[in-house]
């Protein structure tokens, strides 16, 4: 099995920035993607950013391109999330998920991490 963690979290003013970071363990060789999700209070999951851990390809949800950059660290099972230009409707806790396979649904989640914008 796969265990996510996520960590980076915390609480920023508005403008600030704040580098998230998943961590994975377990069978990580299974791991095909890993990706980013946030859900902000009385809303859905929503998706944000994926990485495709053997090539490197990525991608991004409209609402957070130019602002939000993932990257990976396979020598140490990582993914990162860089968030600059915080706004307070980035206040959210902050989901990895794993997919084991081309096609594959999000089958693993970590805790979650709460980030919270202040203006």
């Amino acid at each position: 099995q796969v265990q996510l963690v996520e960590s980076g979290g915390g609480l920023v003013q508005a403008g600030g920035s704040l580098r998230l970071s998943c961590a994975a363990s377990g069978r990580t060789f299974s791991i095909y993607i890993m990706g980013w999700f946030r859900q902000a209070p009385g809303k859905e999951r929503e998706f944000l950013t994926a990485i495709r851990l053997s090539s490197g390809l990525t991608s991004y949800a409209d609402s957070v391109k130019g602002r939000f950059t993932i990257s990976r660290d396979n020598a140490n099972n990582t993914v990162y999330l860089q968030i600059n230009s915080l706004k307070p409707d980035d206040t959210a806790v902050y989901y990895c998920g794993a997919a084991t396979g081309p096609g594959a649904e999000y089958d693993t989640w970590g805790q979650g991490t709460r980030v919270t914008v202040s203006s």
